[in-house]
């Protein structure tokens, strides 16, 4: 049976909570797929399989946009909702299901109106000033991208299936999130690049 390697040298990052933070290098699995006409489900589990987090949602949401992800009992961790009307993408997320400006935790925006490449910024609720918290560094050809704090990497996300909605609409990714960061605060991440790039 595989054993991380404990690393009692490296502080936790918590952003969503210490719970979803391990001082070891941590392995997910997430998949993607399509519930009837209208739903949107991902499912987070560790690399022995067990379920960690689901997120849920719908398709083709023309106005606000929510995402919200539980624990595997179904209670909700954070609700993720889109900026109406943004010249960019602009993503708040906030505690549980609260939609209260009060219970923001960070908020998630392209870098530039328009860019090349994904950049994303990621705000924490008391930050007001220029210099972001954490950022995502990606491509619009394929859903590869990383997380770094300052010039600190914390997470890569690869896309390994996509399969188009006509079909399965099956979309799976492997998550590696480096000892100290926070798992759930990275799937959300990779929740919003999926619907910023078309993926939703």
């Amino acid at each position: 049976m595989f054993k991380p390697e404990i690393r009692h040298d490296v502080p936790l990052i918590p952003v969503v909570g210490d719970a979803f933070c391990f001082p070891y290098l941590v392995d997910l699995t997430v998949r993607k797929g399509i519930l009837g006409v209208t739903g949107l489900r991902f499912d987070v589990s560790d690399d022995n399989g067990g379920s960690l987090l689901g997120v849920h949602g719908k398709l083709w949401q023309f106005r606000r946009k929510k995402r919200t992800i539980s624990d595997p009992s179904g209670f909700p961790i954070l609700t993720m909702r889109s900026k109406v009307l943004a010249l960019r993408n602009v993503w708040s997320v906030y505690k549980g299901e609260s939609s209260d400006e009060n219970d923001v935790i960070y908020s998630v925006q392209e870098s530039k109106v328009l860019q090349m490449k994904i950049r994303l910024d990621v705000f924490m609720a008391g930050n007001r000033g220029e210099i972001c918290n954490f950022h995502v560094k990606g491509s619009y050809t394929s859903q590869n991208f990383k997380v770094y704090k300052g010039d600190t990497l914390i997470a890569e996300v690869k896309e390994k299936v996509k399969i188009g909605y006509f079909f399965k609409g099956i979309e799976k990714f492997e998550v590696r999130v480096y000892p100290g960061a926070d798992y759930a605060f990275v799937v959300s991440l990779l929740v919003i690049l999926n619907d910023i790039d078309g993926g939703s």
